[in-house]
């Protein structure tokens, strides 16, 4: 069962290799020339693995920002991740050994746990695991070879790499929305808020990091306690 189920996260994973590969690739490029060594810009994506978090970063390091800059930023931009761990530990089983949890919280990322909390059967850490041996790859080696490259690339082609994981996060979400109507009509609702919070007045000045983190509690949480996830026991009961 363990085989099995990495090697479905294998499968699944693929895709977000890629993207990872493309979007990281601007990384690395942008990275040295922001004056980052190959070794530097490699162990970020390595330690880090997360594009938002790490371009931020990157811009405070290109600007001399303090290290406080460095922390706050990280921990407002990130901070959604705290909620996605918490969110897939209620579908790991409680006898799943902290070792896997602490594990499996490494590479919690956007496109990782929309696959971890699409599965219709309770997450697996071999499941995790699987999409990680993939994605994580990715995003280094495509860090890798952006730093190697340098300058080659033309400034158009940069920026087109840097939206690539706004497709690839499409083409996770849209296949579950399709099938599950409260999927869609959560992603249509958060859709909804994070508009609101970009034109209207005293709103529009909260930082990105903090809309997410709104967003993902006001829908989530509205979501669960409108349409609450039976276990199985519940489904047998009925």
């Amino acid at each position: 069962m363990k085989t099995k189920d990495y090697n479905r996260g294998l499968r699944h994973g693929a895709a977000v290799g890629l993207g990872y590969f493309a979007v990281s690739f601007a990384f690395g490029m942008e990275a040295v020339t922001k004056g980052l060594s190959i070794f530097q810009a490699v162990l970020i994506s390595l330690t880090n693995v997360t594009s938002a978090g790490q371009f931020s970063g990157l811009g405070i390091i290109a600007a001399g920002g303090t290290y406080v800059e460095i922390a706050l930023t990280q921990l407002v931009i990130n901070l959604r991740y705290c909620l996605m761990s918490f969110s897939l530990a209620q579908k790991l089983d409680r006898a799943t050994p902290n070792r896997h949890r602490y594990l499996m919280a490494y590479s919690v990322t956007d496109e990782i746990f929309a696959l971890d909390a699409s599965l219709g059967s309770s997450l697996k850490p071999a499941y995790h695991y699987g999409i990680t041996s993939v994605a994580v790859p990715g995003w280094v080696l495509g860090t890798l070879t952006g730093a190697i490259s340098g300058n080659i690339l033309p400034a158009f082609v940069i920026s087109a790499l840097g939206v690539a994981i706004y497709g690839m996060f499409l083409a996770i979400i849209i296949p579950p929305a399709r099938q599950n109507k409260t999927i869609l009509t959560v992603v249509l609702c958060a859709m909804g808020v994070s508009f609101l919070f970009s034109v209207l007045p005293v709103l529009n000045k909260v930082s990105s990091g903090f809309v997410i983190i709104i967003t993902t509690v006001t829908v989530a949480g509205i979501a669960a306690w409108l349409k609450p996830i039976q276990n199985e026991e519940s489904k047998g009961e009925e």
